[in-house]
């Protein structure tokens, strides 16, 4: 008998794996020529799934989620206080290089906005979900293949990367490759080494999550395998004190909530790629325990922390509002590398506590979906999210996160998927519901035909 196969409909898990594409396998530094913005490609597909989403909540034919869920709760709560802080920095002076930066990063955050409503309502099913987490694997798998190159070879591949219709943005002046202790830093195809390792330590749990799921399946669990080992690599050839912290949070969280067994196979295996790292990179090990042990006297870390007095001086100015999203940058003003000390001069209290609200949010969601699903790679998806969403929330700590593009994407995206995961979780829930209250009618009329003896026990009883 021949069967056809019907090709599947791009639906919103083919747009966001589009994005995730764009955002992970083009160099950072490329952005689209001839607009007034410098929007790379993954920012505009951002701006577009804005769209979609805004035209797909329109009608009610497209499959796209509509209620309440406190995942889009929590991001309408943000989005409206980035427009409040907006609106009233704006509506005072600000110099014309500030107010170009104002608007430029409004609109990088309308695309994260967007990228996490999408994530949230417009993927129909876990198998879709399942797509579209694949595609941040292969596409950070990409990325620290890239960094392999860069560090064991001095070849940069994203320099041959040139497409036509982009150009060089202004990023283009931060290196892909640092010098740390005689070591590269790289960062692959990411704008920073920090930045990439970061993101590389938010992606290797979802890549293990990916080969445990794949082998309680009885799938083919290895090439997982091999994306977790790269990008676990990539990691280490970042040489980040940040990558690193944030991996030791989201590990913590997943040794705490994981088996005996996969505890110990886990740490079996870390030990197994410590020597794997001593042998490939000779040197690297001790480069990293030289960045913890002599972190007193570390020349960046003192250099991270000698301003925040500074910092608070000019929170003091204006502690609700800020003094306006982007406005303070690099070569102009003094830098910080602390996402929570720029988020207090830039956007206030409300620009802080909306950012940390909306991660904080993801986190609740996703160990919620862990606590009310029976399905234990459901479980395990989100309790390895949660994981992952601790990371942001140390590092804003340590770099000025929100000021690269790649990390806030992906976190904003986690942030979605834990949105998504409480919507599934919800309707299996109601479909349960439903098909129970089909069944206790059916139960009630069996158990009457039992004791009436099929309806005729009552009329021998009536008779006698």
């Amino acid at each position: 008998m021949n069967t056809t196969v019907l090709p599947r409909r791009a639906d919103g898990a083919t747009l966001v794996c589009l994005f995730v594409l764009l955002l992970l396998i083009l160099p950072a530094r490329l952005a689209v020529a001839g607009l007034p913005l410098s929007l790379t490609p993954a920012e505009i597909m951002a701006l577009t799934l804005g769209v979609v989403w805004v035209c797909a909540q329109m009608v009610s034919t497209t499959g796209v989620a509509k209620g309440g869920n406190p995942v889009r709760t929590s991001i309408f709560v943000y989005g409206m206080l980035l427009l409040a802080v907006y609106g009233y920095t704006t509506s005072l002076y600000l110099p014309s290089d500030e107010l170009n930066l104002a608007d430029h990063t409004l609109v990088l955050y309308l695309g994260y906005v967007s990228l996490m409503l999408v994530v949230c309502d417009g993927i129909g099913s876990r198998e879709r979900l399942d797509f579209v987490l694949k595609a941040v694997v292969i596409g950070g798998t990409f990325a620290a293949i890239v960094a392999l190159l860069q560090f064991r070879l001095d070849f940069d591949l994203t320099e041959y990367m040139k497409i036509p219709g982009l150009r060089h943005s202004s990023v283009e002046e931060v290196p892909t490759v640092i010098s740390r202790s005689d070591l590269r830093r790289v960062a692959g195809t990411l704008g920073h080494p920090i930045e990439f390792g970061a993101l590389s330590a938010m992606l290797l749990p979802l890549a293990a999550h990916l080969g445990f799921q794949a082998r309680s399946r009885g799938q083919a669990a290895t090439r997982w395998w091999i994306c977790a080992v790269i990008i676990a690599a990539g990691l280490m050839f970042s040489v980040s004190r940040t990558a690193v912290l944030g991996l030791a949070g989201a590990g913590l969280i997943l040794l705490l909530g994981w088996s005996n067994r996969r505890r110990i196979v886990t740490l079996g295996a870390f030990v197994v790629f410590l020597g794997f790292m001593k042998v490939l990179a000779p040197g690297l090990i001790g480069t990293f325990y030289n960045l913890f042990a002599g972190a007193g006297d570390d020349s960046s870390i003192m250099y991270r922390t000698h301003d925040y007095p500074f910092a608070m001086r000019e929170f003091a100015k204006s502690p609700i509002f800020g003094r306006g999203p982007g406005t303070w940058y690099p070569f102009k003003h003094q830098v910080f590398d602390n996402q929570y000390l720029l988020s207090l001069v830039e956007t206030g209290l409300l620009g802080v506590l909306s950012f940390v609200g909306v991660i904080v949010c993801g986190i609740v969601v996703a160990l919620r979906v862990r606590r009310l699903s029976t399905d234990p790679n459901v479980r395990n998806l989100g309790l390895t999210v949660a994981a992952c969403l601790v990371i942001p929330l140390l590092g804003a700590a340590t770099f000025d996160l929100l000021s690269f593009p790649g990390i806030t994407s992906v976190m904003f995206l986690l942030v979605g998927v834990a949105g998504a995961l409480l919507r599934f979780e919800r309707a299996d829930q109601a479909d349960k519901r439903l098909l129970s209250s089909f069944q206790e009618p059916a139960d009630r009329s069996r158990s009457l035909i039992v004791l009436t003896g099929n309806g005729q026990g009552s009329a021998r009883s009536g008779s006698s």
